[in-house]
């Protein structure tokens, strides 16, 4: 009997969230018996899975002028895409899982023409709003509610995928609904309840949808001490505040870190992790600045020594650090934002309204005050309980056995 063949698309392999997710699924599907492979655009790490690349660096540097120019992500790469087509025919995959098709590196409308057309169950996991908008991968930063009806005048248009001359959100909202909502055999997964509701009131509110939340390895993060972590940044007898993105901006919460910092006290210190080198100089004194680092054993051990975990996001989806904290049993504080509110319980971290820093302060209060080792225990099994990788990853392989015994 021949194995069955996955077939995963996202922009990066093996490399952050969405890259790492997309390896958890390939491997899970290795272990109930399928062939996996991933087709990618971009940064080419190693994986488990059988690798496609599409295109090439010209192909992506052409598509991001493209994009700079005239606005016309995700449309361009239409010889990349139809080279890729033809992988496709030639594999004959029984899923095809879609992750983020933004990044530069394929044509949506070959893609979708050929997905049109074919009878293979297609699955599109959404990490972000991109799929129903006319540009922007998030909009509830500026309170934009455009996306709902009709995209037109772009106010995120030099947001990525910046373009810094033409406007082309109308033209590309229209397109994007006639490309994506003409499949019969898509099934969206949400990794939020929050983005689910966003859905509903899309133009994609007629497809099946699930929800599957994110996962978080919770043998690599887990509660521990690294006390040569804690000296090799000199946090010895610190209140360690711990915030972690792979890029730090005014949406993530670095200009509210930036003013959090004069309000802690002389004994608590900020540590940033993915901080580039061009922000470490505008770091305040008691605030100490991380590369960016893809090595998740050395990621575990700051969330492990850290006192609590930070997350003042003005928008996101649902927050992998969040639950990577949690998994290390490190209490979270995090702005009520999309859904990362989602990730925690009452025992496990506190939610405070986006831009209250009073809010902050007084939940680092109460964390002081009962101890780290009160949260400890609650946001391990949390972690444990409801965002074990494993687990969510093996809802990923029902809902492809589900979708194939509903096509026989």
């Amino acid at each position: 009997m021949n194995k069955r063949k996955l077939l995963q698309i996202n922009a990066v392999i093996n490399s952050g969230s969405t890259g790492r997710i997309a390896e958890g699924i390939g491997v899970s599907s290795l272990k109930h018996g399928w062939d996996s492979y991933i087709a990618y655009g971009r940064n080419d790490n190693i994986s488990e899975s059988k690798k496609i690349k599409i295109g090439n660096s010209y192909d992506v540097k052409f598509h991001g002028f493209q994009t700079r120019i005239f606005d016309k992500h995700g449309f361009e790469s239409k010889k990349a895409t139809k080279t890729f087509i033809d992988v496709i025919d030639n594999l004959q995959p029984d899923i095809i899982h879609l992750h983020n098709l933004h990044g530069y590196y394929l044509n949506i409308e070959v893609l979708f023409d050929y997905l049109s057309n074919i009878n293979t169950p297609i699955v599109w996991t959404l990490h972000d709003c991109w799929a129903f908008t006319g540009h922007c991968t998030h909009f509830s930063y500026i309170g934009c509610n455009k996306w709902i009806t009709q995209c037109f005048n772009c106010p995120q248009k030099r947001e990525y995928p910046a373009s810094f001359f033409v406007d082309r959100s109308r033209e590309n909202y229209e397109q994007k609904k006639a490309l994506f909502t003409k499949i019969n055999n898509l099934t969206i997964v949400t990794v939020s309840k929050w983005l689910n509701n966003l859905l509903n009131q899309s133009f994609l509110n007629k497809c099946p949808v699930t929800n599957i939340y994110n996962g978080v390895n919770t043998e690599i993060f887990h509660p521990s001490d690294y006390s040569e972590v804690s000296d090799r940044y000199q946090l010895n007898n610190k209140f360690i505040i711990l915030g972690v993105a792979n890029i730090w901006n005014e949406r993530k919460g670095f200009n509210d870190f930036i003013k959090l910092s004069e309000l802690i006290d002389e004994n608590d210190v900020i540590v940033l992790v993915g901080i580039k080198n061009s922000l470490m100089k505008m770091l305040p004194k008691n605030v100490i600045g991380i590369n960016r680092t893809e090595d998740i054993l050395e990621l575990a051990k700051l969330y492990s020594i850290a006192n609590v975990f930070v997350n003042p996001t003005w928008e996101d989806n649902f927050p992998t650090t969040n639950i990577e904290s949690l998994s290390c049993g490190t209490p979270v504080i995090t702005y009520n934002t999309g859904g990362s509110p989602e990730a925690l319980s009452s025992e496990t971290g506190y939610i405070v309204k986006q831009g209250d820093l009073g809010g902050i302060m007084e939940a680092l209060e109460v964390i002081k005050k009962n101890g780290k080792q009160f949260y400890t225990q609650r946001c391990r099994e949390r972690a444990v309980t409801d965002f074990n990788q494993e687990e969510r990853y093996v809802e990923y392989i029902q809902l492809y056995d589900n979708l194939l015994i509903k096509d026989l």
